[in-house]
């Protein structure tokens, strides 16, 4: 029996080529206590994951329910504690109407790709994956404006050559953690007749008055053509996403959201882990200051070290630093000095804007803040050594 040529060898070409160029990537397992180091990578923003009220949330509803939903959500996947969530986040951030998904990744391809069918699509180009795989799903003709341009977006609208267009943003930036212009954007997406859909998973429990979000900060939330997409994994310390809308939004997704129809629906626990967030956030309105508090600190230190960054607008802090290895090289540092910190390279960022990415936390201490300021010393110290 002859064989053709090795299917398998670009693949292996492909991995050396990324692992020459400092692109290789490589699963972490990390421990319970994340070997004692102090948390700047995850987006806990408010330390909820290991919160004893949300675990004892989904463990009652886990005994309850089961560890799965059993299906599609339009199957047997619905629960009553689903359709509660879907409840409580509306109340909570204004809308209108809200639909439950499995991810936030999920929520936005939905989002995306259902409501920019047939439509022109514009989007920032410093939006999330999920944005840009959505934007390619919904298989309409897409505009990629320049970063936070309202008049590139206004521009693509005008221009348009179909009747219905969709405007999608983040509201915080994931790497760079600026926010989107959500007045602006909906000012000229009302001005040219178009949707705006703003991904709000950096926002949602960090911005707003008790973390309703960037859109409810900006006073939009209860405008009938913005749509809200939201991660309950981040600042809720569950899993789980949702769009939040108008009720033709919320109808539009439950019948033509491919990744609502065909993916089974979000576990009861984290479905119960999730409304036991929201229930802190209503209770304890000020836990998304001392967010921005330490979000703020933790830019003021890198600055005065001499490392650039931004001015956060959430919790998301980047250190830029330019090729890969040196970012690499920072995070070693940041681990051996005691601290986690996430790492980001291309094509996660541009070429030349490798980054250390930190995220702040409610609940990070004064001495975690002492501790913080040691690694990035270091770093400051290594980046003088390679320029």
């Amino acid at each position: 029996m002859t064989h053709g040529p090795d299917p398998l060898a670009r693949f292996r070409v492909a991995a050396a080529a990324r692992e020459a160029a400092g692109l290789k990537r490589t699963l972490r397992a990390r421990t319970p206590d994340d070997d004692g180091l102090i948390d700047l990578a995850s987006n806990d923003y408010l330390g909820l994951a290991r919160d004893e009220r949300l675990a004892r949330a989904a463990t009652a509803a886990t005994l309850e329910w089961g560890t799965g939903s059993t299906g599609s959500r339009l199957v047997t996947g619905s629960t009553t504690l689903h359709a509660a969530l879907e409840r409580r986040l509306r109340a909570f951030t204004g809308a209108q109407d809200a639909l439950v998904f499995s991810s936030g990744y999920l929520a936005n391809l939905a989002a995306v790709a259902a409501l920019g069918r047939d439509a022109l699509v514009v989007s920032d180009t410093g939006n999330h994956a999920s944005i840009v795989d959505a934007c390619r799903l919904s298989r309409s003709r897409v505009v990629v404006t320049p970063h936070r341009d309202v008049t590139a977006v206004e521009k693509a609208l005008a221009d348009r050559d179909v009747e219905h267009a969709v405007v999608v943003t983040d509201a915080v930036f994931s790497v760079d953690g600026d926010l989107a212009p959500l007045a602006e954007l909906h000012a000229a997406a009302v001005r040219q007749g178009a949707l705006l859909v703003v991904d709000e998973a950096h926002s949602l429990g960090v911005l707003g008055f008790g973390g309703r979000g960037a859109v409810h900060a900006a006073g939009l939330a209860a405008e009938p053509g913005v749509v809200r997409t939201v991660t309950l994994s981040k600042s809720l310390g569950s899993q789980g996403g949702a769009v939040l809308g108008a009720a033709e939004v919320i109808e539009t997704l439950i019948d033509t959201g491919r990744s609502f129809i065909f993916d089974t629906g979000l576990a009861p626990g984290s479905v119960a882990a999730a409304l036991a967030a929201v229930d802190i956030l209503h209770n304890q309105p000020e836990l998304p200051g001392y967010v921005l508090t330490r979000a703020k600190e933790l830019a003021s230190m890198a600055r005065e070290l001499g490392l650039e960054t931004n001015d956060p607008a959430g919790a998301v802090v980047p250190i830029v630093l330019g090729p890969p290895e040196t970012a690499l090289r920072a995070a070693v540092i940041c681990a051996e000095r005691g601290v986690r910190v996430g790492c980001f390279r291309p094509p996660s960022v541009p070429v030349g804007r490798s980054c250390l990415r930190l995220t702040a936390r409610a609940n990070l201490s004064s001495d975690d803040l002492a501790v913080i300021r040691g690694a990035l010393t270091a770093v400051a110290e290594m980046v003088k050594v390679t320029m």
